[in-house]
């Protein structure tokens, strides 16, 4: 399986309390995209490696999707998900922006949800806007299950707000729970 997360303003200090949170808890990959400018997201990466204790890094075109890693969409470019051969890929491409962003979350959640379907499990924290709001139908769609911040704890409830309108939500969880709900349904030890 698979771990998505989608975030935008006020995502920073949100992803590190969250990786924090799955400390040597979760062997799923996580691909993240947090909307921000290049040079940034690799700050990003290096930050959250320190505080989630695994290794993160920038997405390079052709990566190889392995699992307790995590892969930060690089600014400027979309991350998407391939599936060449047995091996989950990432790619990364330059299409126009969606929603207003390059990265954007819809990408990346829509092209996870066909390779990995029911094994993709999404989170959607503050953000403005309503990116990932689409992926997330796709995801559900697929089998796969996602959950969002709620809007106490969002500093921006663009982004959760639009995928809880969808109405597929698994849940609307205050970040404080977000990662103990990832712990659980990705079978890792409460």
């Amino acid at each position: 399986g698979v771990i998505l997360i989608g975030a935008s303003t006020g995502g920073p200090p949100a992803l590190l309390k969250l990786f924090a949170a799955l400390r040597g808890a979760v062997e799923q990959p996580i691909l993240l995209t947090q909307h921000m400018p290049p040079t940034f997201t690799a700050l990003l990466a290096e930050q959250l490696s320190r505080a989630g204790d695994r290794p993160c890094a920038e997405a390079r075109d052709g990566d190889r999707i392995k699992p307790g890693h995590c892969y930060v969409a690089p600014g400027g470019w979309h991350m998407t998900v391939a599936r060449e051969g047995a091996m989950p890929t990432l790619r990364l491409n330059q299409d126009p922006p969606e929603n207003f962003c390059r990265p954007a979350v819809d990408p990346l959640f829509r092209t996870a949800a066909r390779v990995f379907g029911a094994g993709a499990l999404g989170v959607i924290l503050t953000g403005m806007g309503s990116d990932g709001a689409q992926g997330c139908e796709a995801l559900a769609r697929a089998g796969g299950h996602f959950i969002v911040q709620d809007e106490a704890s969002s500093v921006v409830w663009g982004m959760p707000g639009a995928a809880a309108a969808t109405g597929l939500a698994g849940g609307i969880l205050p970040l404080d729970q977000i990662g103990p709900w990832v712990r659980r349904v990705s079978g890792a030890a409460p």
